[in-house]
């Protein structure tokens, strides 16, 4: 009897090391593997593998990272997926896990197969993950498909907001560029009381650059100078724009308020001189 099971141990063994090889082993062209499937399409455990050209990173279902070509396999996944928007228990999406991962390919695969920025679940928010990530290529991919620049989620804020938080510089000065509100972050909390939590003298002088107001309050009923630690560099910042801004700055600020958010688009079609609209446009 111990001899049967041995046997039968080692065929199993050898069956098994046989089904792996032909999964790993590349065949010759034209050939296929035990199950079916050629050397231009096996199957691994996290999906079918099809090499290609163009190489796109896909989150599968399982919430594992894989590896996918973006050609003519990957669409072809990508409509055979008929939950593009599936969420998993913790709110998120294959367009969150993509912006997480900061792979520009695979967010536009996602939205041109219809995937949304935001569904009605809060939990996970692919812009504001890709702000807190620092991946500014994804945010503004996401910002072309017509996402909300400033869109609140409750427990998170703005895009503006989340970007002060985590001092992502790239990611606030094109937020700001293109239209973001300057004083809208989350409930009474401006981006301007974020970046004084964060010490971000830089980011400071960019907000208040934008306008950002001074005199805002949270719901502790302080303003950005009351949080500033007393001696600070960020509080000899802030006393020293607390003054009336420049004429040239309140002109700024005004022709831009009249263009509204589109302005960066817009100042352009004003043919005014070139010195003029690089400072309108805070180049």
């Amino acid at each position: 009897m111990a001899g049967f099971l041995f046997l039968y141990a080692i065929r199993h063994y050898i069956v098994s090391l046989a089904v792996g090889i032909c999964h790993r082993v590349p065949q010759r062209a034209g050939h296929t593997c035990l199950d079916g499937h050629s050397e231009m399409e096996r199957p691994t455990r996290r999906g079918v593998h099809r090499p290609g050209p163009i190489g796109a990173h896909i989150l599968g279902w399982s919430g594992r990272h894989c590896w996918l070509p973006l050609s003519s396999a990957s669409m072809s996944l990508c409509q055979r997926l008929d939950k593009v928007n599936g969420v998993t228990v913790h709110g998120a999406t294959p367009l969150f896990s993509a912006c997480c991962s900061g792979s520009t390919a695979c967010v536009n695969v996602l939205l041109e197969f219809g995937a949304k920025a935001l569904l009605e679940v809060h939990l996970a928010s692919p812009i504001h993950e890709a702000v807190e990530r620092g991946n500014r290529e994804c945010m503004e991919i996401l910002l072309a498909n017509n996402v909300n620049i400033d869109q609140e989620v409750p427990h998170l804020g703005t895009p503006l907001y989340v970007a002060c938080t985590y001092q992502r510089l790239d990611c606030v000065k094109k937020l700001l560029e293109l239209g973001a509100n300057v004083d809208h972050g989350q409930w009474l909390d401006t981006p301007l009381h974020a970046a004084v939590k964060q010490n971000s003298v830089e980011i400071i002088h960019l907000l208040i650059d934008y306008g950002a107001n001074l005199k805002c309050r949270n719901a502790q009923g302080k303003s950005a100078l009351d949080l500033a630690a007393p001696k600070s560099g960020v509080e000899q910042v802030l006393l020293l724009r607390e003054g009336p801004p420049a004429l040239s700055q309140l002109c700024r600020l005004c022709v831009r308020k009249c263009l509204g958010r589109i302005c960066h688009q817009t100042i352009h079609k004003l043919y005014l001189p070139e010195p003029l609209e690089k400072f309108l446009l805070y180049q």
